[in-house]
Formats: C-alpha cells, sequence, structure tokens
C-alpha cells in the first residue's frame, strides 16, 4: 500500500475537509484519506492508482491539487491574489461611491433619479465583474451541493445567485419604468458579500501559513548546493548530484548539505534548528553531522550517509505531516458538528422566508432574511477554531525539537497525572563515568593512567567508564572473570578488580570507610593492587542528567507522581532515585514487567506518559497512554513512542504539557466565540430586532462574517505567545 500526502487548493471550511474526505474514500483504491485544512493537504493511503487519478477524484470533488506537500512554491499564487484584492478593492470603492455617494453629498457620478436604467446597468456590470471574480468559490459550492456535501461556499453560492437574480428581475422593472425596485437591488450588496470572503480567506489563509513556517522551514534549511572532493578536485554539486559515501567538504560558516560523517578535520556545528541546543556541537572524525546544520569554524569533510528523503531533517517533515493528517478526536468532533452545520442554516434562512412571508411582512422584507441568514452564519470560525491551534502547536513543538507522531497525545498531555522513567539513558547518561578515586600512592594520576591501560585491553562493560588515550604498554594480559583483570605495565605486575579479587590475592581490606562511601553513592568499585598492596580505589556509576532534578521537582509541583523503572538492582536504583526526588521504584524489572507495570497503572484509572530510550522499553511506550521516547535511543523505542524528543533535555516534556495546556484552553475559546457569533447573529439576520429599527444588510452581514473567522485566527495564533 502507497501513501502520499497532497496539497490541495480551494477548501475554506471544514465541510469543505470532511466532504473531499467522504468523497475519496468513495472511490475504489483509496484505503484512508485525512484532510488537514489548515495545511491545505490531503493524506491519502492508496493501491492500484497513479497520483495523477488521485489528483482527478480531488479535481472532481471541487478542488484542485499542485504536488506533493510542502514540495510546492506558493509565493505566486500568493501575489496574484493580492494584486487582485487591490484592484477589486478599488472597484468596490468605486462601485459604493455610485451607489452611496449621493447619500454623502458627493458628487454624483450616476444619479439613480434622473439616470434609473444607467444607473442600474453600472450596477450589474460592476456586480457580473465580481461574479467572475468569485467564481471558484461559486464553482465550488456548486459542485459541493450536487455531491451532497454542502459547505461555506454552498451558502455563498445561494445567497449570491438569489440575489442576483432578484435584482436582475428588478433591473428589468426599472427598465420597463418601475423605479419603485431602485431601492431593492442587491448588487453591490453582491460584490461586497464576494470581496468580503476573499478577503477573509487571503488573511486566513496568510495566517495559517505563519502556523506551519517552522514546519516549512525545516524544509527550505538545508543549502540548494554543496562541494564535492574528486580526488584533489573540489566541485561544485546540486544536490540531486550527490550520491551516498561522496566525501563533502563544508567549510566555516556554510550549511552541511546532507547528514554524513566526519573523516577529517574539527570544528563547531550549530545543530539548535533540529535539537533545539543552543550551545555549538564540537564535531571531529567519527562525529555524524546533519543536513542544514551551521559549521562555525574549522574546515570539515564528511561522507554522506543520507540524502534527499532520507536525511533527518525530511523524515521529521514526513513525521510531522503525517500527524497533522491525523484528526484528534476534538477535531473530528467539531468536523462532524461543522457537516451538520450547512444544512442546518439553509433550513433556518428558509423558515425565516416562509415565516415572515406568511406573517405578512411582504415578500422584499421576507427575501432580505433569507439572504442575510445565509451571509453572516459562519462555519468558517467552527472549522479553524480547533485544527489552527493544533497546527500552530505542532510548529511550536517542532521549533522546540518536540516530533509529535500521533495527534491524539497533544490532547491527552493536559490529563497525564503520572509519569514513568526508564533509568539508564533517560534520567541517566547511560555510560559509565568515573565517579571518585581514592589514592593510597603518591601520584594519583599514575594510577589512573595505569587503570585506563589494563581496562584498555578488556571487553568487560565497565572498562568504557575509561579513556582510550595516553597508555601504557600492557602485557601478560589476562581478564579474571566475575573478578577482574591482570598485566604487566612498565615491569610491574598489577591487579584491577573487585572484592573477590582481593580475596584471591589473600589481601586485608583496610580501606573500608571508602569502599562503603562509594557503596552508598551506587559506585562500582575497583581495587588496583600491585605486590599486595591496595594503590587505590575507584568508584565508577552512571550520572544522572543535571536538568533531571528540576524536571521532577517541577513535575512534582504539578501533582504529577514520578516513577522509575530500571532492570538495575534495588540498591543502585535507590541511589539514582534519592538524588532526583524520586520517591516509588520498580527495579530489577524485566522488558515485560515494565509494560504491566505500565498495564497495572492506565487500569486503575492512571494518566500515564512512559519515557525510555531502549529496546527493552518499545513495549511498555505502546502500553502507556503516551510514548515518549529520546531521539537518541532506538529506532524500536522512536518507532513505537507517540512523541519524539530531538534533544535530550526532558525539561522539554514540561514544554510539551504547557503547550497542551494552553492549546486546548485557546480552543475552548475559539469553540466559544464561534457559536456565539452564530446565536447572536442569526437571530438578528431574522429579523429580531426590526420592530426596533434594526435591520442587517447582506453587506454587512459579509463584513461580521469575515471578522468572526478573524477573531478565531487571531486567538489562536496568541498561541505562539503564551508558549515562551
Amino acid at each position: 500500500m502507497k501513501k502520499v500526502q497532497l496539497k490541495v487548493e480551494g477548501m475554506t471550511c471544514s465541510a469543505c475537509s470532511s466532504g473531499l474526505e467522504k468523497y475519496l474514500l468513495k472511490q475504489d483504491g483509496i484505503y484512508s484519506a485525512s484532510v488537514n485544512l489548515i495545511l491545505g493537504m490531503v493524506s491519502i493511503e492508496y493501491e492500484n492508482l497513479s497520483i495523477k487519478d488521485l489528483e482527478n477524484y480531488i479535481l472532481q470533488a471541487g478542488f484542485s491539487s499542485s504536488g506533493e506537500y510542502l514540495y510546492t512554491d506558493d509565493s505566486r499564487i500568493y501575489s496574484v491574489k493580492k494584486r487582485n484584492l487591490i484592484i477589486f478593492a478599488i472597484l468596490l470603492i468605486l462601485l459604493m461611491y455610485i451607489s452611496m455617494g449621493s447619500m454623502l453629498g458627493l458628487p454624483e457620478l450616476f444619479s439613480y433619479i434622473l439616470h434609473p436604467i444607467g444607473y442600474g446597468l453600472v450596477l450589474l456590470l460592476f456586480s457580473i465583474l465580481f461574479l467572475v471574480y468569485g467564481y471558484d468559490i461559486l464553482k465550488n459550492g456548486f459542485l459541493n451541493l450536487i455531491h451532497r456535501m454542502p459547505n461555506m461556499d454552498t451558502l455563498v453560492l445561494f445567497s449570491v445567485f438569489f440575489s442576483f437574480f432578484y435584482s436582475f428581475y428588478g433591473f428589468i422593472q426599472i427598465c420597463f419604468g418601475n423605479t419603485l425596485f431602485l431601492h431593492r437591488l442587491y448588487f453591490e450588496s453582491i460584490c461586497m458579500v464576494i470581496y468580503f470572503v476573499k478577503l477573509g480567506r487571503f488573511i486566513e489563509n496568510v495566517s495559517k501559513n505563519r502556523t506551519t513556517s517552522t514546519i516549512k522551514s525545516l524544509v527550505t534549511i538545508t543549502p540548494k548546493s554543496a562541494i564535492l572532493k574528486r580526488g584533489e578536485e573540489q566541485v561544485p554539486v546540486s544536490l540531486d548530484e550527490i550520491t551516498v559515501d561522496d566525501v563533502l567538504i563544508c567549510r566555516p560558516n556554510e550549511k552541511f548539505a546532507v547528514d554524513g560523517e566526519v573523516v577529517k578535520g574539527e570544528g563547531h556545528v550549530d545543530e539548535s534548528f533540529l535539537t533545539g541546543e543552543s550551545a555549538p556541537v564540537f564535531k571531529k572524525k567519527g562525529s555524524m553531522v546533519l543536513a542544514g546544520s551551521m559549521n562555525y569554524d574549522g574546515v570539515l569533510e564528511y561522507k554522506a550517509k543520507k540524502i534527499g528523503k532520507d536525511s533527518t531533517v525530511s523524515s521529521i517533515v514526513s513525521m510531522v505531516v503525517e500527524s497533522l493528517g491525523k484528526k484528534n478526536k476534538i477535531e473530528r468532533l467539531a468536523d462532524k458538528v461543522s457537516g451538520y452545520f450547512v444544512p442546518l442554516i439553509f433550513l433556518i434562512s428558509l423558515c425565516s422566508f416562509l415565516i415572515k412571508l406568511v406573517l405578512g411582512f411582504g415578500f422584499f422584507s421576507s427575501f432580505h432574511s433569507f439572504v442575510t441568514v445565509l451571509v453572516v452564519a459562519c462555519p468558517c470560525s467552527l472549522g479553524l477554531a480547533v485544527p489552527l491551534v493544533i497546527s500552530v502547536s505542532y510548529g511550536i513543538c517542532a521549533y522546540k525539537g518536540i516530533i509529535v507522531k500521533n495527534g491524539d497525545v497533544l490532547e491527552e498531555m493536559r490529563k497525564i497525572d503520572k509519569v514513568v522513567f526508564d533509568k539508564t539513558g533517560t534520567l541517566t547518561y547511560g555510560k559509565l563515568n568515573i565517579f571518585k578515586t581514592f589514592s593510597y600512592h603518591d601520584d594519583s594520576y599514575s594510577i589512573l593512567k595505569i587503570v585506563r591501560s589494563l581496562e584498555s585491553c578488556s571487553t568487560h562493560p565497565i572498562a568504557s567508564a575509561f579513556l582510550r588515550e595516553d597508555l601504557l604498554p600492557v602485557s601478560s594480559f589476562k581478564e579474571i572473570p566475575g573478578k577482574g583483570v591482570e598485566g604487566v605495565v612498565e615491569g610491574n605486575r598489577y591487579y584491577v578488580g573487585n572484592q573477590k579479587l582481593l580475596k584471591d590475592l589473600g589481601i586485608r581490606d583496610v580501606h573500608k570507610e571508602d569502599y562503603q562511601m562509594l557503596a552508598n553513592e551506587g559506585c562500582s568499585i575497583l581495587y588496583l593492587v600491585r605486590r599486595k598492596k591496595v594503590l587505590g580505589l575507584i568508584g565508577v556509576r552512571d550520572t544522572v542528567r543535571p536538568d533531571m532534578k528540576f524536571v521532577i521537582h517541577r513535575l512534582e509541583e504539578m501533582g504529577i507522581s514520578t516513577v522509575m523503572l530500571t532492570g538495575d538492582n534495588l540498591d543502585t536504583a535507590r541511589v539514582i532515585a534519592k538524588e532526583l526526588g524520586i520517591h516509588e521504584i520498580h527495579a530489577d524489572v524485566l522488558p515485560k514487567d515494565k509494560a504491566s507495570i505500565i498495564r497495572g497503572y492506565v487500569a486503575s484509572g492512571n494518566k500515564v506518559v512512559m519515557v525510555g530510550d531502549g529496546v527493552n522499553d518499545a513495549v511498555a511506550l505502546v502500553e502507556a497512554t503516551v510514548g515518549i521516547s529520546i531521539n537518541e535511543g532506538t529506532d524500536v523505542a522512536n518507532d513505537a513512542s507517540d512523541v519524539i524528543l530531538m534533544n535530550h533535555n526532558l525539561s522539554n516534556l514540561l514544554d510539551f504539557m504547557d503547550i497542551s495546556k494552553k492549546s486546548y484552553h485557546i480552543i475552548k475559546q475559539n469553540l466559544f466565540w464561534a457559536f456565539f457569533y452564530n446565536i447572536c447573529m442569526i437571530p438578528i439576520a431574522i429579523g429580531i430586532l426590526e420592530p426596533f429599527g434594526i435591520v442587517l444588510n447582506p453587506m454587512f452581514a459579509s463584513l461580521f462574517m469575515t471578522i468572526s473567522s478573524l477573531t478565531v485566527v487571531f486567538n489562536s495564533l496568541r498561541l505562539k505567545w503564551l508558549v515562551k
């Protein structure tokens, strides 16, 4: 089965997106379709079809596709729309001058009293121009109507259609001398409705593009060319010409073109665009570099490893876009409500027309209410209320290095009451480091040098705690299973090992206090022995990440309990837990036990976040309400998780919770204003205030409709300033 994300033009409200989804799902060969209104994108899973077939289906539904999403340039379309808006704004001002200038005491271009037919003809010609300008709206409304998927454009179509033909009938009456109809022409209202709909959508699109600017910037962050090394030659090439294992050159103040491995040179690299880590990262031979990262200093030669869509940047964009294509629960609910909204509005407008006609208000007054209700009722604001906020929040997350793979987790994160951490590699660095050294010899440096030299010959995991630099030659090296190692260094035989080795050598331990101190700190302890004399004690342990104490403290302050899961022994786990302030520990657990523990929490009604990085965390990540993995972790853990943290700063967990809570606060505000607007404006459009002399004109109804949508747009963009 194939999957593709296509850019869709012409969608204006959630009724459009849900209608397109329904139409695509009816077609043979399409197994799933999810439309994102804000991004103007449809994600499709299909078989036995081509991209051209899919684009034809989109066209048949009343929209158009401009290729794969995020790989299209919208600048030309934007400039054309902006130019047309300016031209028709001038025409609209001229039209309003002709129709209303006399009311303001301005010189008349056409006197509707002296030249009624000429006046009516000018208004008719202007309305035809605006009908051509709004052809895409009217066409979309008609196609959605015949597909039985009415949307906002359908409401505009009805209001414009009935207004135009009623006004045209009035113009014919004027031609026959019935000047009473001069005051019953809707031509200028038609022009105003179309213009304000166009203006509102232009502003919405500009605002929506800002919400995805972070995601789109990832696509354009990689350079378009690179320097390829061919023997001693340096050849400029485009990205398309680069193949895997090509050696490329990156000079100071240049960006890396592809993901690769440094083969020569050293320098500092800025990867903040991807990891959120502001400090430059030192790179040397063997270090990995990411496409789009900036080289600050030094000339680095690197071998291409991942190019094009396989690069880290492209895979991140794909994950984010795919997650944006998946609707969460509240989005699906809003879409469902919008699906019933348009038919309901048409029914209300028709009922208002018939009831007022029966009550004797006259045809003109009844028709006026019918048109105004169609124009003023705005499902656009309802359709934008949720997806716009979701897109803004995803953009903020991407900027902070938080990649959301599952849309529902943004909603779930605000309800979390328990966070479970894997220990090794998550709370700690996952590698042993020297914690403390006790020297019973004159030169402590030489002690470490000897231990490093001996451990460099060992394959035991504990050897990884020692640097493999400045080593001395070792001869007669021997592993002592379960106890340590021995070898000759500079003519002396040395032993490095644990208490069992000390006992085998018949040496009495006279350094029990130092040993106990290291043991209390959760260290693995090594003795260095020469000629039956202990020269020193070295404690090695996994080091706690410096940001974790703050993260745990903040979670506890928020009333969220924290838990440690580890396969290590209980004594070691207790030391780490005490240092961090974690009170609940599960030690000596197998991978299946981790999943069982998470399952138990969830069954008890807890909303659980599981944070892990290893293969043994994968099942637990799936079982949790929200699974979060570290980008430094295994591919299995990343695949199993709902969220990936691109850097290992777990304070991003707090940021994600903050984004979740503030996002849903704004969503509630948006839904309130969307419903409040319609609850207030529809009765006024029907004419409930007519007895008090307040009548809503279709022109102003279109203005209010635009303001309603913009209120939701700007309230959603507020999230960028609320989340620091």
